[in-house]
């Protein structure tokens, strides 16, 4: 009788930003075997209790070798990765039996074309998406999660993601700084991923949630519903500054979404970032998934903005938000 759990878990990304808290939570719950996925001279710090595989990413053999027995592959790269990277892998992970894939996406509702389209990553996910199910037809399935963006990494970025400056004590709200998105912590991604793999694969009585319940579909999940101005509330209860020692300013969503286009159609991936994030402030509320969350299903905690903020603070004075893409 086939197994009806996901026991063994590789992930490419695994000493990464969220690759690593995914790790540190599958290990956590105790029910996973994880392997990293890594070339012999990755320098990533692999989370304790990661087996790690080494492959050569060039070798189609090399990384069917390193993912047999593998129920489940997780890939979460660098948005600057070579085209065909995810393809790659998909091969691989095809001729080596695995049954489900979570694409490098960790995004928005890139089922709505228009906006997928708008924001330039959604057309590569969901490229990738149908390269999945046409490979991998009734054999393998992709799983998305959508987590919109994430929240430490965003705030504690320059003024192209959230629109802070911490160092200059600078913001620029969007429009008015009123309008409330979902943003996700890697803490709530890594318990997400630990949740659904828990899941069994197939339903065992009448109306379960299982792993099945989200193939070729995505996995919306949230940590909070906030706005810019909720940001800055948080942010001054953390650091115990007064608004009044910064400078803000306001930049129409629409506007700024222009600006960053054509900053990257001329090169200037900053210009990228600036379009990316504007886009999902528009007040429309077109970039939203409220409807869709899976938080309560699968049973993610309510979070705390201020613990996230002040962690995103430590970023910025520890100065490792510097080496951060984009």
């Amino acid at each position: 009788m086939a197994k009806n759990y996901i026991e063994n878990v590789a992930i490419v990304g695994a000493g990464g930003h969220v690759g690593s808290y995914m790790s540190k939570a599958l290990v956590e719950g105790g029910k996973h075997k994880v392997t990293a996925i890594t070339r012999p001279d990755s320098t990533a710090k692999i989370p304790t209790g990661v087996a790690r595989a080494e492959v050569d990413y060039s070798s189609h053999d090399s990384l069917v070798e390193a993912l047999k027995g593998q129920d489940f592959l997780i890939i979460t790269m660098n948005v600057m990765a070579p085209p065909g990277s995810q393809e790659k892998l998909v091969d691989a992970a095809l001729d080596a039996g695995i049954k489900f894939i979570m694409p490098n996406e960790y995004g928005g509702k890139y089922s709505d074309e228009k906006y997928a389209q708008e924001v330039v990553l959604g057309m590569s996910a969901l490229k990738v998406r149908r390269y999945i199910e046409e490979k991998g037809g009734n054999n393998m399935h992709w799983i998305a999660l959508s987590c919109a963006f994430w929240y430490e990494f965003s705030l504690s970025g320059a003024e192209m993601r959230f629109g802070f400056d911490f160092l200059e004590k600078k913001l620029t709200l969007f429009d008015n700084g009123d309008f409330k998105i979902t943003t996700s912590t890697w803490d709530q991604c890594g318990r997400a991923v630990a949740k659904l793999l828990s899941l069994p694969i197939e339903p065992e009585s009448p109306g379960q949630l299982s792993v099945n319940s989200y193939k070729n579909d995505a996995v919306y999940i949230s940590s909070f519903y906030t706005s810019q101005r909720d940001m800055l509330a948080s942010v001054l209860r953390v650091t115990g500054q007064k608004e009044s020692e910064w400078t803000i300013t306001h930049e129409n969503s629409r506007v700024r979404y222009e600006r960053g286009q054509a900053m990257f159609k001329q090169g200037d991936f900053h210009g990228f970032a600036i379009l990316l994030y504007a886009r999902m402030f528009f007040q429309d509320g077109s970039s939203l998934f409220l409807e869709d969350l899976q938080n309560e299903k699968l049973g993610l905690p309510q979070e705390d903005l201020d613990k996230a903020t002040a962690l995103a603070v430590r970023f910025v004075e520890s100065g490792e938000h510097k080496g951060w893409v984009f």
